[in-house]
């Protein structure tokens, strides 16, 4: 049995924070923090600024203390107050992702921690050991166990989304980072994460100018049951926002489908030649949710 699956149920009542519901997270380079600011004002439902990959490793102190300074002094330069802030450490399996997870927890704090290449749920449970649970997690499943042990890991309490990294998992299998390749993760990814009622978000696109590209595979993983999608630059952000906003027509037949079933009292009835039931009337509520969180 997969670690962490056995007894791994959560507590949610002892678990009150959460994260709103996000379309996009926008990544920013940590050592780049002229551009903390910029990436706040691009319209991103939540920004992660990253200390792991888009750090060069002679840089990594130098970032961290610049993301400290810029939580300290959050309040005052902080262009779009209702954008969620993170941060991405490094692998908590490494010296400076230690290092990282020690000024987070001493020192201010973002309003989630995302952690790299999470293997099983007792890296989390020590991870926010260490942070006092009062912090939301969001591991990244991009190995080949944590991918295994995902379920495991998003049962750990104060876990409040899965993150699928498609690059490093693809690497270490050995296959093409591409949709077929890894259309079998990605669905482990989202089945570990409805075990346990969080979202899941993709992967990023990483030729942020084919938006085409782009436009098609969000439709993809939306339809595939993720909650959203991360980015590496705004282009993509409205593009992503445009997928996962209820269309017209969507709204309008969600809304049909839910009076039918008003009428119904709670039975099946028919709609345009389809039965309509209970699963059929639960994702049209979700999509009247979906339409009233995005405005």
């Amino acid at each position: 049995m997969p670690e962490g699956q056995a007894g791994s149920g959560r507590v949610d009542e002892v678990w009150p924070m959460s994260l709103p519901a996000l379309r996009s997270i926008l990544f920013v380079p940590g050592d780049r923090p002229d551009r903390y600011g910029k990436a706040l004002g691009a319209g991103a439902d939540a920004v992660c600024i990253d200390l792991e990959d888009a750090v060069a490793g002679a840089r990594k102190a130098e970032a961290r203390a610049a993301v400290l300074g810029f939580l300290r002094d959050r309040g005052a330069v902080q262009s779009q107050p209702d954008a969620c802030l993170m941060v991405r450490i490094n692998d908590l399996n490494t010296d400076v992702g230690r290092d990282d997870l020690e000024a987070i927890a001493d020192g201010p704090r973002p309003d989630a921690l995302m952690v790299p290449m999470v293997r099983r749920a007792a890296e989390v449970e020590v991870a926010l050991e260490k942070l006092g649970i009062t912090l939301p997690m969001l591991p990244l499943i991009e190995t080949a166990g944590g991918l295994e042990n995902a379920v495991g890991i998003a049962g750990v309490v104060g876990v409040a989304g899965l993150v699928f990294g498609g690059f490093d998992l693809a690497l270490e299998l050995g296959a093409e980072p591409h949709w077929e390749p890894l259309l079998y993760a990605r669905s482990r990814v989202v089945h570990a994460a409805a075990v346990s009622g969080i979202p899941a978000y993709d992967v990023p696109s990483r030729d942020y100018r084919e938006l085409t590209v782009l436009r098609e595979e969000t439709k993809r993983v939306r339809a595939l049951g993720f909650a959203g999608k991360t980015a590496i630059h705004p282009a993509q952000i409205p593009v992503i926002h445009e997928v996962y906003a209820p269309s017209r027509g969507e709204v309008e037949r969600a809304r049909a489908i839910v009076e039918a079933d008003r009428g119904a009292e709670g039975g099946a009835v028919g709609m345009g030649g389809r039965m309509v039931d209970r699963p059929v009337v639960e994702a049209a509520r979700r999509v009247l949710e979906r339409a009233a969180e995005v405005g």
